[in-house]
C-alpha cells in the first residue's frame, strides 16, 4: 500500500503522525511510504531519519494522494 505524511499546518502543531520508527516497520510489511519535507522538523525529526527508515521524500500532492494518508489533525481543505 501507498502510504503518505504530509506536513501539518495547523498553527503551533508541533506533531507528526509517524515516526521513523513506524515507518521502518511499515517498510519492513511491504508498504510505501512518502513523507513530504518538513513533515518532521517541528518534532525534531529531520528528513534524513525517515529516509533512513525507508521512506521517500515527496511533495504536498505526493503525501496527500496516497492510498492512506496518516495525518494528527484533517487535511485542509
Amino acid at each position: 500500500m501507498h502510504i503518505g505524511i504530509p506536513l501539518e499546518t495547523h498553527a503551533g502543531e508541533t506533531r507528526v503522525a509517524a515516526t521513523p520508527e513506524t515507518v521502518k516497520k511499515l517498510v519492513a510489511q511491504g508498504h510505501q511510504v512518502v513523507v513530504q519535507p518538513g513533515a518532521g522538523l517541528a518534532a525534531c525529526i529531520p528528513d534524513d531519519a525517515y529516509v533512513a527508515a525507508g521512506a521517500h521524500l515527496g511533495d504536498a500532492a505526493a503525501a496527500l494522494g496516497a492510498a492512506l494518508v496518516l495525518k494528527v489533525a484533517a487535511p485542509d481543505a
